[in-house]
């Protein structure tokens, strides 16, 4: 039995965000590098970034039936996700609290253990303060670091 999933996994990390508001369409991308981990059921993916705020450290927590981002630093978010329904979620700035909502549209994530690669994909729609902010697609895709043998 491998414990090869229970330990931390250096990993680098591409995350690509498109925002649909109105009739414009936003990209944003990111590589970062971080962690990958599987704990209890649930799987983990963290890294850290630098924000015009400051470092914020982002975990990405995926089971089979509920996802939730969280975000502390320099921001504070907790966003969580859960197929076709709607929760509430919260941003925190110095000039206060926003209250946020998501309905899970599509969330899907894999790792294949054999190649260490896995994705995460999560398309939902977003409020902010009960306002709809826009639909947002969330394609991550991460591999292990110390892949020499690629």
């Amino acid at each position: 039995m491998s414990s090869r999933s229970a330990e931390q996994m250096p990993v680098k990390i591409k995350v690509k965000t498109d925002i649909r508001s109105g009739g414009s369409k936003d990209t944003f991308e990111l590589t970062a590098f971080g962690r990958y981990y599987i704990k209890d059921a649930s799987r983990f993916l963290q890294y850290d970034e630098e924000m015009e705020e400051g470092a914020v450290k982002t975990t990405i927590k995926m089971s089979d039936t509920d996802g939730l981002i969280l975000r502390s630093g320099a921001v504070k978010m907790r966003l969580p996700f859960k197929m076709n329904k709607k929760l509430r979620g919260s941003y925190q700035t110095p000039y206060g609290v926003f209250e946020m909502g998501t309905m899970t549209k599509r969330m899907v994530h894999q790792y294949d253990d054999e190649s260490g690669e896995g994705s995460i994909d999560i398309l939902y729609d977003l409020k902010m303060q009960g306002s709809q902010a826009g639909t947002y697609h969330l394609a991550i895709t991460f591999e292990e670091e110390n892949n020499e043998h690629s």
